[in-house]
């Protein structure tokens, strides 16, 4: 394995060919791209083009690491786009074998690419650009499960990308902040995704693209990522519609720890600089000078990742996103309280039952509804009129309400007040063969094969034709929003945009079917923005 695998990251790094070279046999009709770096040959099902494995930045590597994404080397003749290179370094399973990942690496910075093959060099097809979850710690773009097929199958170009990720993808240390000064410094998943960005408007002309119709869209980490670009000065102009899956809204939930100060957040009373010298410390690397920083440079991609632990005893070593001042500058709360964000369209949503506990927890229905005080009756009223549900199903509710739901509910009303054309989705649709595991409601994540219509069987059971169906639309709605900010069209429910007054979204319901409806949540998610900051 360990052959196959170095001998994967080589063909990554070196499938550059003459021009004259015979790639496949069908290289002929193998699609071609000339970008601003050098020239692709990609593969072709006669329907779609796929390009993957496109560098966008030079490998964050050695003395790279801990750096604002460099410019990539241009290459001569072709370079094979045909194979997904490396996602970026994680922990591998088990946690305990302190490896990698395997098929992940420090060399990551690559991008993939769908569009029609119909596509011509002036189509300017609508672009979308998914950003990927995994609590900043995990997660890549060569999953089957966001293959962009059939986006372009719908007149979209897709792209997808990596971004670095644990302590490769945000870090923070006292000589690391002097290092470079006129770079940005703290979350470099953030400078990837910006870098991607650029690299997508200065070359996606070339394969059709319309640099002036970009869409981002992300999941939990990448819905974080979503609000992140939205307030980032830097990454202003490079995308002009938004969705955002299950990426909350308020501070608290991976929203950007100080770089330096200590306590000025209620929620990161740690600065980012502290975890660094104490991550540093475990491994033995005393001060905080530049020499300590060529020793953290020196450690091994394993020893970063560390086996994905964010904790030692109760130190914390992993700051998660930094707020630094320069690169951001506030939290998506606050922008969208103080109404700076961009007047773009956008869609946000959470699905029904994104988790069971972990950001609210208690051991008894009284002592979860005592963290409502004063408002403890009136949420058990509206949570537990006759007091039949489980502690379990509580918190499964009361942990997607706090983190998502509401957030989502108080971001859509930011974007709304601004003129922004606003649309919320509540998904509660769980697939056939898995709705009795899932009693509660759709789970965190489980949106993601539908909105890319990429939805496989479960449980030795054969997809239903409602699962189909369910998937089609919502894969159409997220392709409608690209093309003009609106996800309606012919043959699917009528969505209707969101205002404060009328509090609508688009529900889709356990049965497949989808309505605009006002918030079914409503009641909840008053009393949760009542006391948001009372429990924690």
């Amino acid at each position: 394995m360990k052959k196959i695998f170095t001998g994967f990251f080589l063909v990554c790094s070196t499938f550059l060919f003459s021009q004259n070279s015979i790639l496949t046999e069908n290289s002929a009709v193998s699609p071609t791209v000339t970008t601003s770096l050098g020239a692709l040959q990609g593969t072709t099902d006669g329907a779609v083009d796929a390009f993957k494995g496109i560098p966008y930045a030079a490998a964050p590597t050695g003395a790279l690491r801990w750096r604002a994404p460099q410019p990539a080397n241009p290459w001569k003749g072709l370079r094979d786009a045909s194979k997904f290179c490396a996602d970026c370094a994680q922990a591998g399973w088990p946690r305990a074998s302190n490896k990698i990942r395997e098929n992940t690496s420090e060399d990551c910075l690559f991008l993939n690419l769908w569009r029609p093959s119909s596509a011509t060099k002036n189509a300017k097809l609508p672009v979308m650009v998914w950003i990927y979850g995994g609590g900043f710690v995990g997660g890549g773009s060569s999953y089957a499960t966001t293959s962009g097929e059939n986006f372009a199958k719908q007149g979209v170009i897709l792209v997808s990308f990596n971004y670095r990720l644990g302590r490769l993808g945000h870090f923070a240390f006292p000589a690391l902040s002097k290092d470079y000064p006129e770079e940005p410094k703290g979350s470099y998943a953030y400078m990837d995704q910006i870098a991607a960005l650029k690299w997508i408007k200065k070359n996606i002309a070339s394969f059709g693209g319309d640099p002036n119709n970009v869409t981002i869209f992300g999941e939990s980490a990448g819905g974080v990522s979503v609000h992140s670009l939205l307030t980032i000065p830097a990454a202003q102009g490079l995308f002009h519609k938004a969705i955002i899956e299950s990426g909350g809204g308020r501070d608290g939930v991976l929203t950007g720890r100080p770089i330096r100060a200590e306590n000025a957040d209620p929620y990161y009373p740690v600065s980012a600089e502290t975890i660094g010298i104490n991550f540093a410390r475990k491994h033995g690397i005393e001060g905080t000078d530049a020499a300590a920083l060529k020793k953290l440079r020196e450690l091994s991609v394993e020893a970063i990742v560390d086996g994905g632990k964010e904790n030692q005893n109760d130190t914390i070593i992993y700051p998660g996103p930094i707020l630094d001042g320069e690169l951001v500058v506030e939290t998506p709360k606050s922008i969208y309280t103080n109404k700076r964000q961009p007047a773009i369209p956008i869609i946000i949503g959470s699905n029904s039952a994104e988790v069971p506990a972990g950001f609210v927890n208690a051991q008894s229905k009284e002592e979860l509804f005592a963290k409502f005080t004063p408002y403890s009756e009136e949420a058990r009223n509206v949570y537990d009129p006759d007091g039949t549900k489980s502690l379990a199903e509580l918190l499964t509710m009361l942990n997607t309400d706090k983190v998502w739901a509401e957030p989502a509910r108080f971001t859509a009303r930011a974007f709304s007040a601004k003129g922004a054309d606003t649309y919320i989705y509540l998904f509660d649709y769980v697939q056939t063969a898995l709705q009795q595991q899932f009693a509660y409601g759709a789970p965190h994540a489980s949106e993601i094969p539908y909105v890319f219509n990429n939805i496989s069987g479960r449980n030795n059971v054969d997809l239903t034709e409602k699962d189909r169906q369910v998937a089609s639309m919502l894969n159409k709605y997220w392709a409608n929003f690209a093309k003009t900010g609106n996800p309606n069209s012919d043959g699917i429910p009528k969505w209707e945009k969101f205002t404060e007054q009328n509090d609508t979204l688009l529900e889709i319901r356990r049965d497949g079917s989808a309505t605009s409806t006002p918030d079914p949540k409503r009641n909840r998610l008053d009393v949760i923005e009542k006391v948001t900051k009372n429990i924690k």
